[in-house]
């Protein structure tokens, strides 16, 4: 079984930023690997990418009434 996680480090342990799904008492191997930066670039093209499909549906309440447009709930 292999899994990745995140975790800090707080200069005696590491804490997991979820909860994990281990046995007790079992010995694991543990690789340690420094998470890059995220790449500023990659993360521009994708915002693009999610903005060029987004439509002007001619609702100005979308956000705050978005139960009623999706599930037909009473507006509030």
């Amino acid at each position: 079984m292999t899994t990745d996680i995140y975790a800090v480090y707080d200069g005696n342990v590491f804490k997991p930023e979820e909860p994990l799904k281990l046995k007790p008492n079992q010995r694991y191997r543990i690789r340690i690997e420094l998470e890059k930066k995220s790449n500023k670039k990659r993360t521009w093209r994708v915002l693009q990418r999610i903005s060029s499909r987004a439509q002007d549906l001619g609702i100005s309440d979308l956000a705050e009434q978005h139960d009623h447009y999706l599930y037909g709930t009473e507006k509030r």
